[in-house]
């Protein structure tokens, strides 16, 4: 038994794309702490490999930083019943109209495990042929994203110097290169 015991839990806001529990938690030496907990139910994502070794990626705009980020493509687990390798593909294909013959696992982490619940899959996606999401209609924005390719040795350096600063992006890309070297 770990010695922490929650007390109390309620729900301090519910909004579309996460909600916040704050718990009471008995501590191991007696103490009582509040902790604010940001529930999520999980992402995706995948590094796309092409036959040519580059790597697909998206220039997006994430207003929590106000700038455009460099990312993989990717996506929340919001489909009900959805496996993680259906969200993975459903999002390759949504976000740049491509498929992935192979998905392989390359690893699942906890974002912040300090203040939220969320975890991500991350997929390497290779055999990639173009697809069209049926229904689909970019809002917001995904409207606005840029998708490009670089080979991977180069994303794996704009990485190393600090030109890629998103985490699921980051691990991916390193991940995808050391598999695939």
């Amino acid at each position: 038994m770990s010695g922490y015991r929650v007390e109390e839990s309620r729900r301090a806001f519910e909004g579309r794309l996460s909600t916040v529990r704050v718990d009471r938690v008995h501590m191991p030496d007696g103490s009582v702490a509040e902790r604010e907990i940001v529930e999520h139910p999980g992402a995706v994502a995948v590094v796309a490999v092409d036959d040519d070794g580059r790597v697909i990626l998206l220039r997006q705009y994430r207003h929590a930083l106000r700038d455009y980020v460099v990312e993989v493509p990717a996506g929340k687990l919001d489909e009900d019943g959805e496996r993680p390798e259906e969200t993975a593909r459903r999002e390759l294909i949504e976000e740049v109209g491509l498929d992935a013959a192979e998905l392989t696992e390359l690893v699942h982490f906890h974002n912040s495990s300090g203040w939220t619940d969320e975890s991500t899959t991350v997929y390497l996606g290779t055999g990639l042929r173009e697809a069209s999401a049926d229904g689909f209609a970019p809002k917001a924005e995904e409207a606005d994203m840029e998708v490009f390719r670089l080979p991977l040795g180069e994303a794996v350096t704009m990485a190393q110097r600090g030109e890629i600063v998103d985490a699921k992006t980051l691990i991916g890309l390193l991940l995808a290169a050391a598999r695939l070297n």
